[in-house]
């Protein structure tokens, strides 16, 4: 199991502001699977996210990658893991303004040993005519493929994914959703997907529901429908 999780906890404040968000999850992804995370709204799914990602403490709990238990890892463990482990995608691009696309792309670039190509990943992710623009001259989608390939030219075994299309219209959603799905089969990179959207869980692996906290079911998907193919994002 490439990803594996025990019993993670997690809570917040204290006193009468007291929460716990999630309360004692396990569950696991095999390498090289897509899996949706869906819950609605305070479910505690980005906060699942968010522990995967080292950008929250568990109360208590494992959190197993690669083999490697990231609970307890000191900050600059910690850091080396996100830097050589991690790719994230989330709702809002965050790119820098004043830098063009290939820039962006490069200040993640630098940080990998082993990084992909530059030249491919832009001609996968159809930026490569836009790669000397700036991001306030593009679209949502064009912006939002940017924040992509930035993830995933470190060549990170997992890419997170937090709502990536929660700011796209339809058919920029399945174009991206295409292109994760296209990620996917040609580096193999394991996909945790959080989303409101019912409908990506048809796509994937794996789906993992979480309600109040904990895991309300999991299953893996028997016949998998194409992004593009996709009705009601």
């Amino acid at each position: 199991m490439y990803l594996q999780v025990k019993d993670m906890k997690k809570s917040y404040g204290e006193g009468g502001s007291y929460i716990q968000v999630l309360k004692g999850i396990s569950t696991g992804v095999e390498k090289g699977e897509m899996c949706v995370i869906e819950g609605t709204s305070g479910s505690g799914k980005s906060t699942f996210l968010n522990c995967i990602g080292g950008l929250d403490v568990l109360d208590s709990g494992s959190i197993m990658v690669d083999g490697i238990e990231i609970v307890g890892m000191k900050a600059d463990k910690l850091s080396d893991y996100r830097r050589d482990n991690l790719g994230f995608i989330l709702q809002f691009y965050n790119l820098i303004p004043n830098l063009t696309i290939r820039e962006n792309i490069q200040v993640c670039e630098y940080l990998s040993d082993n990084p992909l190509d530059m030249d491919e990943l832009l001609d996968v992710l159809g930026l490569t005519e836009h790669q000397n623009k700036f991001p306030s001259q593009l679209s949502g989608g064009q912006q939002q493929r940017c924040a992509i390939a930035r993830a995933l030219v470190k060549n990170p075994k997992l890419l997170l994914c937090d709502e990536p299309t929660g700011a796209l219209d339809s058919e920029t959603s399945r174009d991206i959703l295409s292109l994760l799905e296209k990620i996917n089969e040609k580096y193999g990179t394991t996909m945790l997907i959080v989303t409101h959207n019912h409908s990506i869980r048809n796509m994937v692996h794996k789906v993992i529901r979480i309600k109040d906290g904990q895991i309300s079911r999991e299953y893996y998907n028997e016949t998998r429908v194409p992004a593009m193919e996709l009705e009601d994002l």
